[in-house]
């Protein structure tokens, strides 16, 4: 039983860390560099709402309740992440916190549902025949935040040094790790076979 708790919280957590998902830690930074290091707990909720809208669409997903075509969804997720990235880039150093965090909420849901549907294969070819989908799913789903929060942690730490030791402005920040971003995200949206 610990051994299958410990087998898919690690699935989980090595789902975020490794550059498989390497699109995933692209938006945890588009989503974590508006804010600075005390805004934390912040992030840390935008984060665990990703995770939630992933389990559920995952839960949809394994249970055949709902199935997306994988080409849309395929589209759809860096989609979602050049638009937070576009939206960081015009608001940056403008006090738009409440837009800010409506935004970012809203992709955050969206693009954690999106792989929550996307990963479900994945997924489902990992459960035993014995397994609990529904207690896997948690300890998953555990993997994932932890996954993420240590991204996250490691990023706004950097922000946090790079803003206190070089004195770089948030603004600078958000503009220039944004447009990297767009950079990395527009030639994945090109491969994809709506646009291919």
């Amino acid at each position: 039983m610990f051994q299958d708790f410990l087998t898919y919280l690690e699935f989980g957590f090595n789902h975020i860390v490794t550059f498989k998902g390497y699109d995933h830690i692209i938006f945890l930074i588009v989503l974590s560099v508006p804010y600075e290091f005390k805004d934390w707990k912040r992030v840390f909720t935008l984060i665990s709402l990703f995770t939630i809208a992933h389990s559920i669409t995952l839960l949809l997903s394994i249970y055949n309740i709902v199935h997306l075509d994988h080409a849309l969804i395929t589209f759809l997720m860096p989609i979602t992440i050049l638009i937070a990235a576009i939206f960081n880039v015009f608001s940056a150093g403008k006090k738009v916190k409440q837009h800010r965090i409506n935004i970012l909420l809203l992709a955050t849901v969206f693009l954690g549902m999106m792989h929550g549907f996307a990963f479900a294969t994945d997924f489902a070819s990992i459960l035993g025949s014995g397994d609990n989908k529904m207690i896997s799913l948690v300890e998953f789903g555990l993997g994932i935040e932890l996954g993420q929060m240590l991204v996250v942690f490691l990023f706004m730490f950097l922000g946090f040094l790079g803003q206190t030791i070089f004195r770089f402005s948030t603004r600078d920040c958000v503009m220039v790790m944004s447009s990297i971003v767009i950079g990395l995200i527009i030639p994945i949206i090109w491969k994809t076979s709506y646009l291919s």
